[in-house]
């Protein structure tokens, strides 16, 4: 059997559980000589996010060098993936190869029907523990946007800043206004450009001129 061990650190998941490189390297190694790997091939995406798996070089080389009777090391699920899709796709792909996959923090691998359920199971959780947190940032910005809080990046189109509380702008509330009518109304991002700068409102850095894909922001911004 030959042992493929692919590892991977993002800034935020070194931050968060703080497993190096380095820690994973050192166990998939442990668990390829404990079970007599003939080769040990070790592939790395350093810095890269799991969100995607079609991003990450280290990872597709990783699974174009798996054939028959290989396995896939991992240190844990969250190394290898960051969606179910993504997660069971690479399973699918390794039991075409008859090849296995081996987690080290879930003890999981895929050569029983009952290390198959699990894995697939752990997927689901796995992504289902990140919707949750999302959720969650996304209630606290909304609850913060509620109270006239700066929730990060620039100051939207309609506000000032004043001791980390969003004012509204007099003029800027008009524009907003106006916008807001004439797109109910249907009438076209170019036209509705043109308008502002035919009524003299300004943009955000103080120019005349109004480009549709800066009124088309500010609708996105104000639906959300």
């Amino acid at each position: 059997m030959n042992a493929i061990v692919y590892i991977r650190v993002s800034t935020e998941g070194q931050a968060q559980d703080g497993i190096s490189m380095e820690a994973q390297e050192s166990k998939a190694l442990a668990w390829a000589n404990l079970n007599d790997s003939e080769n040990v091939h070790v592939f790395r995406d350093a810095g890269i996010s799991g969100k995607r798996s079609d991003n990450r070089p280290g990872l597709q080389a990783a699974l174009n060098a798996i054939s028959k009777g290989d396995a896939l090391i991992v240190y844990s699920l969250s190394r290898l993936a960051r969606s179910t899709k993504d997660t069971i796709m690479i399973a699918e792909m390794l039991d075409k190869r008859g090849a296995d996959l081996v987690s080290l923090s879930e003890k999981i691998d895929t050569t029983s029907a009952a290390g198959k359920m699990v894995f697939r199971m752990l997927a689901v959780l796995s992504e289902f523990e990140r919707d949750q947190v999302s959720e969650r940032t996304r209630f606290a910005l909304a609850h913060k946007r509620a109270n006239g809080q700066k929730t990060g990046g620039d100051v939207p189109y309609g506000y000032t800043l004043n001791d980390g509380l969003l004012v509204p702008d007099v003029g800027e509330q008009k524009a907003l206004a106006l916008i807001h009518k004439l797109h109910t109304a249907g009438v076209s991002l170019r036209m509705i450009a043109k308008k502002l700068e035919a009524r003299g409102y300004l943009t955000k850095t103080g120019r005349t001129h109004w480009h549709p894909q800066s009124v088309k922001q500010i609708i996105e911004r104000e639906a959300a």
